[in-house]
C-alpha cells in the first residue's frame, strides 16, 4: 500500500529542525520509498535541496496541504536504515543525548553504496563448425585480432576478460563488435571484497599434525555454563549473561559452542571485541569453527570492503560479524545472540554524541530482535557484576584455567621505593632483569607492558625549567623518535608536532631532556639491556597501518621475537603459549588519574596482563612495578582476587554515590571563546538546580575540563548526580530545550554523557 505523506529527519545536526518534517510523496516514487529511505528533498526558504531519512508514513496532512513541499527523489547511492535499527536510534536519542540524525548515522556503520566487483570472462557461444566457417572469414577480411583471440576460444571456451585484454591485446570495440556478431559473450558475475587475510591461518580446513581436524571440547565446568545457556535458549528465555572466567579460563571456547548452536537454528551472531588487534586472533578461531560464514566489520576496511560486509550481513550471507563497537550495527534480518567479550573495556563507550555504551545497546537490541546478551570477562565492570549481584544479569563462572597443564602466573610485586634506596635507578626492577635474563636463555618469550606511548613523557630545560607546550593545548608535547631520523615533540590530542629543538627557546641552553617514560623508551633501554633480543613493539604508532597488528601479532606468535613491548593493546585477549613472563613496567601510571574509576582501571589492565603469562604448558611469573604496593588495586591485583577488590570499590562507591549505586551525567561544553562556554555552563547549572522539593540533584562544579584547551578550543564541564536516572534524562531534555530556543547556532557545543567512564 503507497502512502501519501513522508515523516523526513533532515539530515543537519542542529537542535532547532532535531524533528521529522513532513512532505508528499509523488506518485512516480511511492512504490520506491520505504521506511529508511534516503531521500533528497528541498528545504528552507531557499528550497535548497538536502538530503534526508525516511522514518514514517501517513496519510493525513498535517499542515496545510497546498504549503507542503514535494520529495525530489530518491538518492541513488543512499543506503536504507534497516526499521529496527531506526528504533534503536530513537531509544539513544532518547537515553543519551544527541540529534535524531547523529543517533541515524551511529547505526549506521555504511552511509553510502560502493561499486561491486565483478568477474569477467570472454566465452565461445559459436559450435565447431560455425568457428572453423568464422574464422575464414575472419581470416579473409585480415581482421588479426578477432583471428586470434578466436583461435585461443577454440581451445578454451572461457577466458578471463583481463587476459584477453592484457596477454592478448584485443581492445574493447573489438570484443563489442564479436558480441554483436553473435562469436562470443561477455559475462559478469559479482563477487564480495575478501577482508579475512592470511585465508591458510583461517582454513576452516585446519588439521593437527596427526592428521585429524582438531576440535575443541569443552571441560566440565565451560560445559555446564554452555548447557544453563542453551536450556533457556531451547525455552525460549532470552536473557543476559555475564560469563565471569578467570584468565585462559576459555571463555572463547564457550562463545563458539553457544553461538554453533543458535546458528544452527537459522540466527546469527554478533561478537563484539574491544580492540581492532583482537581480530587476528578471534578470527582465527571463529573461521575455523564457522568458514566463510564468518566476517569482519572495523574502521581499517577500506569503504567497499566495509559496503560489501554490510551486503553480506544484510542478505544472510554470513552468520557471524565480528568487530569492535561498530559491529553491533550490522544489519542481520534474524539475529539470535549478541556477544560481548571484555565487557569492561572503555572502549564500548562512545567518544561521539550519542555517548552510548555498547552493552547497554546491545541489551536493548536484543530485546527488539528476541536474542540474548553474553558478557565475558576477567574482571567484569563494578556495573556488570553489581547488576549480576542483584539478579538482573545471570551470573555465570568458571574458575580454573581450561588447560589441565596451567594455572595462573606467580605474581611478584616490587616496591621501586625499595630499588631506588638501594641504588637502583633503571626502569627495570633487579628481579625483573633476572627473570628476563633467564627467558632469552631457555628460549622463552616476556611481554612488557606500559600504558604509554612515546619516548619521554614531556621534555625541559634543564637549565630554566622551560616546558615544551602545544601552542594549541593546554598540554605537554611528548617525545618521540621516527628510527634513525631526529626526534620529534607531538601533541597527542591535536597532532601538532616539530622536530625536537637544539636549544632552549626561553634561554638558549642546550641542556634539553626529555623526562617520563614511554613505549618507546622501554624497547630501546631492552636492546641496550639485551643486545641479542630480538625485540618488538606495539602501540598506537606502530600500528598506523592496514593489517599492522596482525602482522606484528602474527610475528611474536611464530617465535620471530623474544620481547614484546606495548601499551594496553597487547595485553587483551592474546594467547601465546611460550609467554612465560609479564612486566608491567609502571602500574601506577593510571591509578591516580582525576577520575573515580582510576582503581578500576588499574586493576582491570594488571589483572589483565597477568593473565598473558603462563597460558600453555610451561609456568608463568608476573612482575608488577609499583611505588603504592599496599594499594588495594595492587594487592587484589597480585592474587587476581576480583572479589577482594570488587568488595572495596563498591563500599568506596556506595559511600560516594557512584556508579552502580547512583548515576552521573556529564555536561560538557567547549567554545572558542572562553566567556561564551563560562557564561553558558553557569546558565546550565541554574537549569540543574531549579527542581521541586525532594528532586534537587548533586551539581558538581561547573569548571575547567581537565584539559581546559584542545585546539584552540576552551572546554568546561558540569557533572550532575542522581540516584534515578530519568530524573537526569528529564533535566537533559531541559537543557536540550533552552539550547533549541536560546538560539545557540554554534557558537558553544555541548554534549551529554550519562555514566561517563572517563573523566572531562
Amino acid at each position: 500500500m503507497s502512502h501519501k505523506y513522508a515523516d523526513i529527519i533532515i539530515d543537519i545536526s542542529h537542535e532547532a529542525i532535531d524533528r521529522t518534517f513532513q512532505y508528499k510523496i509523488p506518485e512516480t516514487l511511492a512504490a520506491e520509498i520505504g521506511i529508511g529511505t534516503k531521500v533528497s528533498i528541498p528545504f528552507g526558504r531557499g528550497n535548497h535541496l538536502r538530503t534526508g531519512y525516511v522514518i514514517s508514513f501517513s496519510d493525513t496532512p498535517q499542515y496545510d496541504e497546498s504549503k507542503l513541499k514535494q520529495v525530489d527523489g530518491i538518492c541513488e547511492n543512499g543506503i536504507a536504515i534497516e526499521r529496527e535499527l531506526i528504533g534503536l536510534a530513537a531509544y539513544m536519542k532518547e537515553q543519551y543525548g544527541s540529534t535524531m540524525i547523529n543517533a541515524l548515522k551511529t547505526v549506521m556503520p555504511i552511509k553510502e553504496k560502493v561499486r561491486g566487483l565483478k568477474h569477467r570472462e570472454v566465452c565461445l557461444l559459436y559450435g565447431y563448425e560455425q568457428c572453423i566457417e568464422q574464422l575464414a572469414r575472419y581470416k579473409k577480411k585480415n581482421a588479426k585480432a578477432k583471428v586470434r583471440l578466436l583461435q585461443e576460444l577454440f581451445q578454451e571456451k572461457v577466458i578471463p576478460y583481463e587476459l584477453v585484454t592484457g596477454k592478448l591485446n584485443i581492445s574493447s570495440s573489438t570484443l563489442k563488435a564479436m558480441e554483436k556478431e553473435g562469436v562470443i559473450a561477455v559475462q559478469e558475475e559479482g563477487y564480495y571484497r575478501s577482508v579475512i587475510k592470511h585465508q591458510n591461518d583461517f582454513d576452516d580446513n585446519a588439521y593437527a599434525e596427526s592428521g585429524t581436524q582438531k576440535r575443541e571440547i569443552p571441560n566440565a565446568e565451560q560445559q555446564e555454563v554452555i548447557n544453563r545457556i542453551l536450556t533457556d535458549y531451547e525455552n525460549g528465555k532470552r536473557d543476559t549473561y555475564l560469563l565471569k572466567g578467570v584468565t585462559g579460563s576459555g571463555k572463547t571456547l564457550v562463545y563458539l559452542d553457544v553461538i554453533e548452536k543458535v546458528v544452527a537454528t537459522g540466527k546469527q551472531a554478533i561478537v563484539l571485541i574491544p580492540e581492532i588487534a583482537l581480530t587476528y586472533q578471534t578470527v582465527k578461531r571463529f573461521r575455523k569453527r564457522f568458514g566463510d560464514k564468518v566476517t569482519i566489520m572495523n574502521s581499517r576496511l577500506s569503504k567497499g570492503e566495509r559496503y560489501d560486509q554490510f551486503e553480506r550481513a544484510k542478505h544472510g550471507d554470513v552468520s557471524v560479524m565480528i568487530g569492535p563497537r561498530s559491529a553491533l550495527f550490522a544489519p542481520f534480518p534474524n539475529l539470535g545472540v549478541i556477544v560481548i567479550d571484555e565487557e569492561h573495556e572503555t572502549s564500548y563507550k562512545s567518544e561521539y554524541p550519542p555517548k552510548y555504551h555498547a552493552r547497554e545497546i546491545a541489551i536493548e537490541r536484543a530485546k527488539m530482535s528476541g536474542a540474548f546478551v553474553l558478557l565475558g570477562s576477567a574482571t567484569p565492570s563494578v556495573e556488570s557484576y553489581y547488576h549480576a549481584m542483584k539478579g538482573e544479569y545471570q551470573l555465570l563462572t568458571l574458575k580454573q584455567r581450561a588447560k589441565e597443564s596451567a594455572c595462573l602466573a606467580n605474581v611478584s610485586v616490587v616496591d621501586l621505593r625499595e630499588e631506588l634506596r638501594q641504588g637502583n635507578r633503571s626502569i627495570f626492577s633487579r628481579h625483573l632483569k633476572e627473570l628476563m635474563t633467564e627467558r632469552l636463555q631457555k628460549k622463552e618469550q616476556t611481554m612488557l607492558f606500559i600504558n604509554r606511548r612515546g619516548f619521554a613523557g614531556f621534555v625541559s630545560c634543564r637549565s630554566c625549567g622551560y616546558v615544551f607546550e602545544c601552542p594549541h593545548c593546554d598540554v605537554s608535547l611528548t617525545e618521540h623518535f621516527q628510527g634513525t631520523a631526529r626526534e620529534k615533540l607531538v601533541c597527542h590530542y591535536c597532532g601538532y608536532e616539530i622536530a625536537k629543538p637544539k636549544v632552549c627557546p626561553k634561554c638558549a641552553s642546550p641542556y634539553i631532556a626529555g623526562f617520563g617514560i614511554g613505549t618507546q623508551k622501554v624497547e630501546e633501554q631492552v636492546k641496550t639491556l639485551f643486545p641479542g633480543a630480538r625485540v618488538l613493539r606495539m602501540d598506537a604508532d606502530t600500528t598506523k597501518n592496514k593489517n599492522s597488528h596482525e602482522q606484528i601479532l602474527s610475528r611474536f606468535a611464530n617465535g620471530e621475537a623474544d620481547i614484546l613491548v606495548g601499551t594496553q593493546m597487547i595485553v587483551k585477549g592474546h594467547d601465546f603459549s611460550n609467554v612465560t613472563l609479564v612486566g608491567m613496567i609502571a602500574a601506577d601510571l593510571t591509578m591516580f588519574d582525576n577520575d573515580f574509576r582510576s582503581s578500576e582501571r588499574t586493576f582491570d589492565l594488571l589483572t589483565q596482563a597477568a593473565g598473558r603469562a603462563g597460558r600453555g604448558d610451561l609456568p608463568g611469573e608476573v612482575v608488577i612495578q609499583t611505588y603504592v604496593p599496599d594499594h588495594y588495586c595492587i594487592e587484589s591485583a597480585a592474587k587476581q582476587d576480583y572479589e577482594a577488590f570488587y568488595e572495596e570499590e563498591k563500599a568506596y562507591r556506595s559511600l560516594m554515590s557512584y556508579p552502580p549505586f547512583g548515576h552521573m551525567l556529564a555536561v560538557f561544553m567547549e567554545s572558542e571563546q572562553y566567556n561564551t562556554v563560562m557564561q553558558l555552563s553557569l546558565t546550565l547549572k541554574e537549569l540543574a538546580e531549579n527542581a521541586p522539593k525532594g528532586q534537587e540533584v548533586v551539581v558538581v562544579g561547573p569548571c575547567d575540563a581537565t584539559i581546559a584547551r584542545i585546539n584552540d578550543r576552551y572546554r568546561r564541564v558540569l557533572y550532575l548526580k542522581y540516584k534515578d536516572k530519568d530524573r537526569l534524562i528529564r533535566i537533559k531534555d531541559r537543557m536540550e530545550q533552552y539550547l533549541e530556543q536560546s538560539g545557540n547556532d554554534g557558537d558553544c557545543y555541548v554534549t551529554f554523557d550519562f555514566d561517563p567512564l572517563t573523566s572531562y
